[in-house]
């Protein structure tokens, strides 16, 4: 979630105004079609307490539709601007639709939030659901969703009843609050990399309690209280690094208080405070955590995700099981594809960096999964069912269906670090056997090999050879595979370590080692574009990243309360990190690479026990981390392996 890439999906996405980059062709007549095809109405719609919430709605006119109505509504709620403003000004494009929809013909919906933009009221940040409200001023986004259901049911022309929610990130988490305790005319809800739990997962604040600092930073310049209404500033505001290198930005900047501090300059208000020095699992975190409360869901469901997804990417899955939980009997699936953030919405999702995946993905999503969904349940027309998990198998590079996720057949299987690097499915035999590094914070290392001044999110696939020659870095791998390996589910390690500090990270990356003889594509030309120094690309030996997660070890047996590391005492470590479902094809090889550090996607760890916000320069000291790996204390990754 770099600065570039979360503003860019926010203003030229997630709102009505978005004009997807690589949907030129998709977006330019629905530039034309909408002005000519729609109505547009703008309403200030009273909630129960009296805040009034803007409300942009699009209505089908006679002309060109597939449908001749009463059409259903197709709504978005959002932080980040409604616009233009304006009942003679058009959106471009529909956000989260596309134009089969936009011709289809449906009342679109875009709802600023309370305290953004053109709606009255005080924005919080992922506002707590309220489980038993008491009054009318006991408010969430629940209560708004219902609240405008019922104006609009009452107050727009030629509808036919039913209403269906979209969003994307942020406004994914809307999609998600607004169906808690639902209004029974909404009939189909896509919450689409909604954020969930920001603290315990893998989403936007915190990994395994290490804080993602390239990311948040970044975002939180932009994203910034605002006094209402206001309209869209037309500069936005863009953090100047006054360096391309982010890493080295960063290294030099101090700790997260002395980042802080630029934000809330010249007494601004600021979001990242929050996220930065709520650094356990406090009642902030546990109060924002939604899926507890994901009750009386009276809508179809289809949540979507990526793979790839570095903003929110364990957000889909929680929310998915959080909706079978509580609500049993639902109508409820989860889709995830070979995607970065939103790009199943607006790119071809046919490839990630140097990786293909032979198939116009987000176009097939588009067109066969999420346009059938809402014609289904908001219009009654002929689909074929969704599977329980209709998910992408990186590697095969093919959709797969499940009637649960994981799938059933799946199976733990342990594979095993060993001395020389070994990595194999036998469990080690030696008495005493370990490996060594010298971690230092001084010399963090970096999570791409290259120059750049955001958060690519090619990074979530990208070679690691560059992190393997590196002597803080362990590298375990098997021999070349004699057959298909597909793994389909979370990754769990589980190490046994020891540290001279009282506090460390571990960073686990499980990578796919292409052979030597792999074919190279042709470079992609938009590497250059923010990155400064990407090198030719060879696959051959290719050290793809499937996934790679931190564990901050002082929460290794509490969220709530973190421990010290006693130094030299061997200690477990047991973490879970995002799912994935992909197949090693036979003569490729497992790797396994630790580190201690991941910079500056996370912050550093000093490596002293203390509170990491505030500590002090020389607080931040080397430390040799052991891993074990002897019969006694064996170290490894568990895999869930299909047969």
């Amino acid at each position: 979630m770099s600065r570039l890439q979360r503003l860019v999906v926010f203003f030229a996405f997630v709102s009505l105004l978005c004009t997807p980059h690589s949907r030129a062709q998709a977006a330019a007549p629905a530039a034309d079609f909408i002005p000519s095809h729609y109505a547009k109405y703008e309403y200030r719609i009273p909630m129960r307490d009296g805040v009034k919430l803007f409300t942009a709605v699009y209505v089908p006119q006679s002309g060109d539709f597939k449908d001749a109505g009463p059409y259903p509504f197709l709504m978005t709620r959002t932080p980040y601007s409604c616009g233009p403003y304006g009942e003679d000004k058009f959106a471009t494009a529909f956000a989260g639709s596309s134009m089969e929809l936009v011709e289809s013909g449906y009342i679109f919906v875009c709802q600023d939030v309370r305290g953004r933009y053109q709606s009255e009221g005080t924005f919080t940040e992922m506002r707590p659901h309220i489980d038993d409200k008491k009054s009318p001023k006991d408010v969430d986004d629940a209560s708004d969703m219902y609240d405008t259901v019922e104006f609009l049911l009452k107050h727009v022309e030629n509808n036919n009843g039913r209403v269906g929610i979209t969003g994307i990130s942020y406004p994914g988490f809307f999609t998600s609050a607004s169906i808690i305790d639902s209004h029974p005319a909404i009939k189909a809800a896509s919450p689409q990399a909604p954020m969930t739990n920001l603290f315990i997962g893998a989403d936007d604040s915190y990994h395994g309690g290490a804080f993602m600092l390239g990311a948040n930073f970044g975002f939180y310049t932009g994203f910034t209280p605002q006094k209402n209404p206001m309209l869209p500033s037309a500069e936005r505001n863009h953090f100047d690094f006054g360096t391309p290198d982010t890493y080295d930005y960063y290294l030099h900047a101090g700790n997260l208080a002395d980042l802080n501090s630029l934000v809330v300059k010249d007494s601004k208000e600021s979001l990242f405070s929050d996220q930065a020095f709520h650094n356990t699992y406090d009642s902030y975190w546990k109060a924002r955590n939604l899926a507890p409360h994901m009750r009386n869901v009276h809508a179809a469901v289809m949540t979507v995700g990526g793979w790839f997804d570095a903003e929110d990417l364990t957000g889909p899955l929680v929310t998915f099981h959080a909706i079978d939980e509580l609500n049993p009997g639902a109508t409820n699936t989860v889709v995830i594809g070979p995607w970065t953030h939103g790009g199943w919405a607006r790119t071809d999702g046919d490839h990630l960096g140097d990786v293909q995946f032979n198939a116009k993905t987000g176009e097939y999503f588009r067109k066969h999964i999420q346009f059938p969904f809402f014609e289904h349940y908001l219009k009654d027309k002929e689909s074929k069912p969704l599977p329980k998990a209709y998910v992408f198998e990186t590697g095969t590079n093919a959709w797969r269906s499940y009637d649960a996720w994981p799938p059933k057949p799946a199976t733990k299987k342990m594979v095993y670090f060993h001395a020389n690097g070994k990595l194999s499915f036998d469990a080690p035999t030696a008495k005493e056997s370990k490996d060594e590094y010298v971690a230092d914070p001084a010399h963090p290392v970096p999570f791409v090999g290259y120059v750049t001044d955001t958060v690519p999110q090619r990074y979530m696939a990208d070679d690691q050879r560059f992190a393997a020659t590196r002597p803080d870095v362990l590298v375990y791998q098997t021999e070349p595979l004699t057959e298909d390996l597909t793994v389909a589910g979370p990754i769990s390690p589980k190490l046994r370590i020891a540290s001279t500090g009282t506090d460390a990270d571990f960073v686990v990356k499980l990578i796919d080692v292409y052979p030597a003889d792999y074919p190279s594509p042709p470079i992609d030309p938009a590497m250059g574009k923010r990155i400064v120094s990407a090198p030719p690309v060879l696959m051959g030996n290719y050290q793809q990243l499937l996934r790679g997660e931190p564990f901050r070890a002082k929460f290794r047996t509490s969220w709530e309360h973190p421990t010290t590391l006693k130094p030299g005492e061997v200690t477990e470590i047991n973490f879970n990190m995002p799912d994935i479902h992909h197949t090693f094809r036979r003569g490729h090889r497992i790797m396994v690479q630790v580190q201690s550090s991941w910079f500056p996607l996370t912050d550093r760890n000093p490596q002293t026990f203390t509170d990491i916000p505030h500590a002090k320069p020389e607080q931040f000291v080397k430390a040799t981390q052991t891993i074990f790996h002897s019969a006694s204390a064996p170290s490894g990754v568990e895999l869930l392996v299909l047969p």
